[in-house]
């Protein structure tokens, strides 16, 4: 590299350094709204519908970042009208959370905002993506002794398929790479804290 192609890489760095290969994951965001009610905080929930992706799953609204967004708080905004009814306006946004990367190779960005309790009126649940909306208090958080479980996932050069045949996935033998490529690795730990509020299951992490 010589001078001139090194002054071209300088120039081609990001100002703000983000998360390399970000366009080969699942880019969403969601909304996490607080509602004050009667000097008490709560935060909305929705249970998706019981046959699409994920079903039953207590979650925030929110889902897949489009061209079409300008930034990814419009996703949680656009998601949040598209699930629940809820309109921009009445939607007071206050920031956000740490971008989040799952395991499972989505990137999750928080956005959090306030509703008014009147707004619980406007709600109008598209019962295609929505069983119904739950409504837990900020503070049970703060008490409850969340169950924790500890999951493991590896990455495999290989896998059987339903008919018992093996489907290469990293050909080791014809890359001539170690022998230890042949097993499976990572064996990595992913913590899962599990919340119930009533007849509610919530899953996180």
């Amino acid at each position: 590299m010589n001078k001139k192609e090194l002054k071209k890489l300088m120039s081609n760095l990001p100002l703000t350094p983000g998360i390399m290969g970000r366009s080969l994951y699942f880019n969403s965001a969601v909304l996490i709204p607080l509602v004050k009610i009667k000097r008490e905080y709560f935060i909305l929930f929705q249970k998706r519908a019981k046959y699409i992706r994920q079903g039953g799953d207590i979650c925030f609204p929110g889902g897949a970042y489009e061209e079409l967004d300008k930034n990814f708080e419009q996703t949680a905004l656009r998601e949040t009208k598209e699930e629940l009814g809820i309109k921009k306006k009445h939607i007071k946004i206050i920031g956000k959370l740490d971008t989040y990367v799952a395991p499972i190779g989505a990137i999750i960005e928080p956005i959090i905002g306030i509703l008014k309790k009147s707004t619980l009126k406007k709600i109008i649940i598209d019962k295609n993506e929505v069983e119904k909306t739950i409504l837990i208090p900020l503070k049970f958080f703060e008490n409850y002794k969340a169950k924790i479980y500890t999951l493991k996932h590896e990455i495999h050069p290989f896998s059987i398929d339903e008919n018992g045949n093996k489907e290469i996935h990293l050909p080791v033998d014809e890359l001539k790479l170690p022998q230890t490529y042949q097993k499976s690795w990572g064996n990595k730990s992913h913590k899962v804290w599990v919340y119930k509020y009533k007849n509610n299951v919530l899953v996180t992490g």
